[in-house]
């Protein structure tokens, strides 16, 4: 068994703005769009959900597919003629967590264990880029791997 002496052990913990996806690369939506546009940007860029941003690109909540498709579900079918007709803004989820460029990767993982990811904002409101799930448990295996290399050479 391998242990660990606090002392040897250093934790190199990134910062959010390390490892977030830029806002440049990151499909969003606009308050004022139509559902009918939001559905079309998740359903051509995978997403499940997407952030939705003012004119003046700051942060203002998420919309995903699911909010989407209950919004439009009637009693017997799918009402998809209000796709059009409903805003935005109107359904999107705005209570969600958000990160500052300043946190670190520890802020990221526990705000992200109930979100697939979390936007990054910075003081004034606007929309910075993503955290990702997929990037921080990335993160965790490439520590733990060189953490585990490095314990084992120490041994040797």
């Amino acid at each position: 068994m391998v242990s660990l002496e606090k002392e040897r052990l250093e934790l190199d913990i990134p910062q959010v703005s390390d490892i977030m996806i830029p806002s440049e690369k990151v499909a969003h939506v606009q308050v004022g769009n139509p559902l009918e546009h939001a559905l079309l940007v998740l359903v051509k860029s995978g997403y499940s959900a997407v952030p939705v941003l003012d004119p003046t690109y700051k942060f203002q909540g998420v919309i995903s597919k699911t909010k989407i498709l209950e919004e439009t579900l009637g009693i017997e079918d799918f009402e998809l003629n209000r796709l059009s007709e409903i805003q935005v803004k109107e359904i999107m989820d705005t209570d969600v967590p958000c990160l500052n460029l300043d946190d670190n990767m520890i802020d990221a993982l526990h705000k992200l264990i109930d979100f697939p990811f979390v936007c990054v904002t910075n003081e004034d409101g606007e929309f910075d880029g993503i955290v990702t799930r997929r990037t921080i448990l990335k993160q965790f295996s490439k520590h733990y791997h060189e953490t585990l290399k490095h314990l084992l050479n120490d041994n040797d």
